[in-house]
């Protein structure tokens, strides 16, 4: 077998290489890679080259929203064996420094992160990582729904970071895929009701499909808050969803803004003593990501819009600056 990876060569060019079959160490496994979720930093760093401090300097594979099958594993390798269908949790952690003893790995200065400059990604046919990073799925889950593992995990961590607490009233701000699956994760970890906004009508209807109350960004409106989750970086979205919330109201900023720096209304906020958390990834979420859909109380499949084999990566990633009715692209690396 090959090992066919899609490498991004220069802005907005993707070629097909072929790449050595990895041989894994003591603890690390090969994984045949059979989704691959594009997302919207893929899409940046194929279009602009960069994101904040994160800069292409040279070729790199894109995807960190991953799901496949182990082909083979290290010697110390116990946790996962030749055969097993995994997702795969993207950061590779020093596991040593004082973050990651502390539990918080993904704030690990030394953290590896798919697709991340200067590490490549997942867009190819066989992976070498860590298995510690490997997370079995059921076999009636498919491999799409283990990729989108990754984003719902963003979801999970997001409601931790806002204190979600059950019963609460949460708006969510912004209903791309990472918008979605964060209401998805609030209802399921017990909001008592999830109310999500955007400007896009098709994305909406997509909110509305998967049972969540609606409203048009911007839109003048009364109601008020327990939690906010904004996933927009939109301008001056943060701000208005702050001004929504109820006293000791809480926010998790999952969204990045394009700008370096944001005003807020805090002569307004401060007496409602509102708490606003930042939302760096994830950790320990992959476990209770895999349950929640699993057990169907979280839905992702109908985010899923559009298929490509890896040879149409560049057409990928793309997809949303031309198809307005799209939500999550899927590459199939096999194919």
């Amino acid at each position: 077998m090959g090992n066919r990876a899609a490498v991004m060569t220069g802005l907005g060019k993707i070629g097909i290489e072929e790449r050595p079959v990895p041989a894994p160490g003591p603890r690390e496994a090969v994984v045949r890679i059979e989704a691959v979720g594009v997302c919207g930093s893929d899409t940046a760093y194929f279009k602009v080259g960069r994101i904040g401090d994160y800069v292409v300097d040279g070729p790199i594979v894109l995807g960190h929203e991953v799901a496949g099958q182990v082909e083979t594993v290290g010697s110390e390798v116990t946790n996962v064996k030749p055969g097993d269908r995994v997702a795969i949790e993207p950061g590779t952690p020093c596991r040593d420094c004082v973050e990651c003893l502390a539990g918080r790995y993904h704030l690990c200065p030394k953290l590896e992160f798919l697709a991340t400059p200067p590490y490549d990604g997942a867009l190819l046919q066989l992976l070498l990582i860590d298995s510690r990073n490997l997370f079995p799925i059921p076999d009636e889950m498919s491999y799409e729904q283990g990729a989108l593992l990754e984003p719902l995990s963003v979801g999970i961590w997001a409601c931790h970071r806002a204190g979600l607490n059950a019963g609460d009233q949460v708006l969510v701000t912004g209903a791309g895929p990472v918008g979605l699956v964060s209401a998805a994760a609030a209802r399921a970890l017990g909001a008592g009701s999830v109310t999500v906004t955007d400007v896009s009508d098709f994305r909406l209807d997509v909110a509305k499909s998967m049972g969540f109350a609606t409203e048009r960004s911007q839109a003048p409106s009364e109601q008020t808050f327990d939690v906010l989750i904004e996933c927009s970086g939109a301008p001056g979205v943060l701000a208005e969803g702050l001004r929504r919330l109820r006293p000791a109201g809480r926010a998790a900023v999952v969204g990045m803004s394009k700008e370096k720096s944001i005003a807020l209304p805090l002569s307004q906020l401060n007496p409602q003593e509102l708490t606003i958390s930042l939302v760096n990834r994830y950790a320990h979420t992959w476990p209770i990501a895999i349950e929640l859909v699993a057990s169907g109380r979280v839905d992702v499949n109908p985010l899923i819009t559009h298929h490509f084999r890896l040879d149409q990566t560049e057409e990928a990633l793309t997809l949303g600056s031309h198809v307005l009715d799209s939500v999550k692209a899927i590459i199939h690396p096999q194919q």
